[in-house]
C-alpha cells in the first residue's frame, strides 16, 4: 500500500512539475497562439496584451507617489478600497512619450492574483489574431531585453480598394510586470 501511495505522489509531482514547466514556457516568450487582444499605444508603437488579464480601463488620475521608488512606478490608488500600484509602461520600456494629457489611461491588471495599473498613451481596440496572423518575436542581442515580447501580429485594414497592414507588437503582460525588476510580486 505504501508503495501505490509513493508511487501516486511521484507521479503527482511529475505532472505538477510537466503543468509549471509548459506554463513557464507559455510565459517565456514563445509565439502567441492567437487569441483577444486589448490594444494601446505608447509613444508611435501599438501594443496588445492578452485581454484575459485586464480588469477595467480607467481615467488616468495622479496617483500617491510612494519615496524611494523607481521613476517608472508612478505610486498608488485606492480602486474601491484596494491600493494599486501604477506603473507607467512609457517610462519601464523607455518610449518617447511621458506626456500625460485626456487620451492617457490606466489599463487595470490582474496580475498572479494581485491588482496592478499600467499607463499607457491610448487605448485603441479589442482585436482577434489568429495564429497566422502572429509572428515570431525578432531575435535581438542579449543586451536587449525582449523577454516580454510574444510576438508580432500582423493586422489588416481596407481603405477603399487599398489594403494596408500595420504591426502589433504582442506582450506578455504577466511576465512583464512580475518581473524582480518591477518589485510587485515577491516570490
Amino acid at each position: 500500500m505504501e508503495m501505490i501511495a509513493e508511487a501516486s505522489h511521484v507521479a503527482r509531482h511529475e505532472t505538477e512539475r510537466a503543468i509549471a514547466a509548459a506554463t513557464a514556457a507559455a510565459s517565456a516568450g514563445r509565439v502567441s497562439q492567437g487569441g483577444e487582444y486589448l490594444t494601446f499605444r505608447l509613444g508611435a508603437e501599438e501594443y496588445g496584451i492578452d485581454i484575459l488579464r485586464v480588469q477595467e480601463i480607467r481615467s488616468y488620475e495622479q496617483p500617491t507617489r510612494i519615496a524611494n521608488s523607481p521613476s517608472f512606478i508612478k505610486g498608488v490608488v485606492n480602486l474601491r478600497g484596494v491600493i494599486v500600484p501604477i506603473i507607467d509602461l512609457r517610462l519601464k520600456l523607455g518610449c518617447d512619450s511621458a506626456e500625460y494629457n485626456t487620451f492617457t489611461v490606466v489599463v487595470v491588471l490582474n496580475v498572479k492574483g494581485r491588482v496592478v495599473g499600467a499607463v499607457v498613451d491610448s487605448v485603441s481596440d479589442v482585436l482577434e489574431l489568429s495564429k497566422e496572423e502572429i509572428k515570431p518575436a525578432p531575435e535581438l542581442s542579449s543586451s536587449v531585453d525582449a523577454s516580454f515580447i510574444t510576438g508580432i501580429g500582423t493586422v489588416k485594414s481596407h481603405q477603399g480598394d487599398k489594403e494596408t497592414a500595420r504591426m502589433l507588437i504582442l506582450m506578455d503582460i504577466e511576465g512583464l510586470m512580475s518581473s524582480a525588476d518591477m518589485g510587485l510580486i515577491s516570490y
